[in-house]
């Protein structure tokens, strides 16, 4: 969105026209808009008043100092100096720039009046002690313009000005706002999701609880028949056992080898046997891990050969669940 400063230019007016037709020229070129109300007869409180609202509607101020201090205002002082105060008082960002070296101004364009000379002495060792640039020719004052604003606007950044055909949409702040209260809320449901398990899971089998579950041995040399034994265990022994492979994904058929892996470590076969997990106990175990809200059907997407296969991770409960069986504590006797 492309944005446009309005500056203040403050000066005397008819011994610095030259002088502020090039600083207008390189505020122009810069983008910016120029305001001045030193074109105007401010000689009563109204217009004062009207020079106020222009400066404060501004995103900067500048003042151009020669050799005249400028039409006396009410406060005894000039009209510029007046507008170079009220800009420090309401905190604009303002910048001087004086002619330096008075002396070669001709003396058409200097003050006539001691009393005025005084003052305008006062008033350029006043803003000397502030930001302030010098020039001498009007040429060389465009350049120190152009480049003391572009300078300005990168270290005290000011609202500017947008066109309206560019303005956002004026519901789009309350919009925002649902928006960022909707997100709020979902993290805060995410986070509680993450340590609690849905509602209802405390009356479902889990922790110490016995689950038993069916293992096939099938013997191939009579004709592969096939006999069921059975494994008494707790769902927190199978947690433990399956949770960590779920980090990523796992497919239903790793999980019967894991399962069955387990199973081996205490039974021997024989030479011509081999066992399985029943496909019962297998589903019986992947319905109890998703009631109890720790595991979820993967969303990743299978290629064509794999389309019949189910794969499931962790859902955030399951992972705080699975950190709470897994992780390593200390041993204070080490």
């Amino acid at each position: 969105m492309e944005k446009r400063y309005q500056v203040f230019v403050s000066s005397t007016y008819e011994d610095l026209q030259e002088a502020r037709q090039e600083v207008m020229h390189a505020l122009l070129e810069l983008d910016c808009i120029p305001a001045g109300m030193e074109l105007f007869p401010a000689a009563n409180a109204d217009q004062w008043s009207l020079i106020k609202k222009v400066i404060d509607d501004c995103d900067y101020y500048m003042v151009i100092i020669g050799g005249r201090y400028g039409s006396i205002g009410p406060e005894g002082i000039s009209y510029t100096e007046m507008e170079y105060r009220y800009a420090e008082e309401i905190g604009k960002p303002t910048i001087a720039f004086l002619h330096k070296d008075p002396t070669s101004i001709p003396a058409k364009y200097t003050e006539k009046d001691e009393k005025n000379r005084a003052k305008l002495e006062e008033f350029r060792n006043y803003v000397q002690k502030k930001m302030c640039k010098y020039w001498t020719t009007s040429v060389e004052l465009g350049s120190v313009v152009s480049r003391s604003l572009v300078h300005l606007i990168k270290t005290t950044p000011a609202i500017g000005w947008i066109r309206a055909d560019q303005m956002p949409d004026p519901e789009l702040p309350a919009e925002n706002a649902r928006l960022i209260k909707m997100i709020e809320e979902l993290e805060y449901q995410l986070s509680s999701i993450s340590n609690t398990g849905p509602k209802g899971t405390e009356n479902l089998a889990q922790g110490d609880d016995k689950i038993s579950l069916d293992f096939e041995i099938s013997n191939h040399m009579f004709g592969g028949k096939t006999k069921v034994e059975k494994r008494i265990t707790t769902w927190n022994e199978i947690m433990k056992l399956l949770l960590p492979r779920l980090i990523v994904e796992e497919s239903e058929g790793k999980m019967m080898k894991t399962l069955n892996d387990w199973y081996l470590q205490e039974k021997t076969l024989g030479q011509y046997e081999d066992s399985a997990i029943s496909q019962g106990s297998l589903s019986q175990i992947v319905v109890q891990l998703r009631a109890l809200g720790l595991i979820t059907p993967s969303i990743r997407r299978r290629s064509l050969h794999q389309s019949n296969i189910h794969f499931w991770t962790l859902t955030p409960y399951g992972n705080t669940v699975m950190t709470r069986f897994c992780a390593i504590r200390k041993n204070p006797q080490i």
